[in-house]
């Protein structure tokens, strides 16, 4: 678990990363411009990506990108220290397919959290006193309409490790993901066990730490 755990941890941080940045930067743009467009664009996509099956995606990636275009190794993986050109290369695929989802379910999220935040009355105000976009959406709006997103993200952290399980075994990676599927095959409950206890301590305190920022978000937000 020590050789396998920094490689899925390596996997789910950049993935996590990914699809919270986007999502929120997706979302923000799709708030703001309601019906233009690029909302027409966005929206449509984040429905895809919540739906579509990572297996699939991933198989279809690797038959596109591997096996026809040979742009990318579809499968094993390089520690960045030894080669950061191949790993970067190794992880592009993985990365996809484990970010597409939460990257599509916080652009959702936030889109719906902007849209109720920019009807508020102090929004109102602040349009009123002449203050420019920018300042509006991302020194009154974007603070308050996060913590919705922030709650979801700390769900998809679980979310990740599970998609793991089938991202690690479809491009074959050395991660946790693989392991578990290889224990529960071999019957080796303990090694199963030790995952599964590990996986749900890493949520747990990502949840603590998120019910933590709140307070942060939303000063109104008050812990006894």
């Amino acid at each position: 678990m020590l050789e396998r755990f920094p490689v899925t941890l390596h996997l789910g941080i950049v993935a996590f990363i990914i699809g919270a940045v986007l999502g929120i930067l997706s979302g923000l743009v799709a708030a703001v411009r309601r019906g233009k467009w690029i909302d027409k664009i966005i929206t449509p996509l984040t429905y895809i990506g919540i739906t579509i099956p990572v297996f699939w995606l991933g198989i279809l990636l690797i038959y596109a990108f591997g096996l026809k275009l040979h742009w990318l190794p579809i499968s094993g993986y390089t520690s960045p220290m030894e080669d950061f050109w191949l790993s970067t290369k190794q992880l592009i695929m993985p990365v996809i397919c484990m970010a597409v989802f939460p990257l599509a379910a916080n652009a959702r999220q936030m889109r719906s959290a902007m849209l109720e935040v920019i009807r508020q009355d102090y929004i109102r105000t602040a349009w009123s006193k002449g203050l420019g976009e920018r300042r509006v959406i991302f020194f009154h709006s974007l603070k308050n309409s996060l913590i919705p997103v922030i709650t979801l993200m700390g769900v998809g952290v679980g979310m990740i490790f599970g998609g793991s399980v089938l991202v690690e075994t479809v491009f074959a990676i050395p991660g946790v993901g693989r392991l578990m599927v290889s224990s529960i095959l071999g019957q080796d409950y303990i090694v199963v066990q030790g995952i599964t206890l590990t996986i749900a301590a890493i949520v747990l305190v990502v949840n603590l730490m998120v019910d933590i920022s709140y307070g942060w978000f939303d000063p109104r937000i008050r812990y006894g």
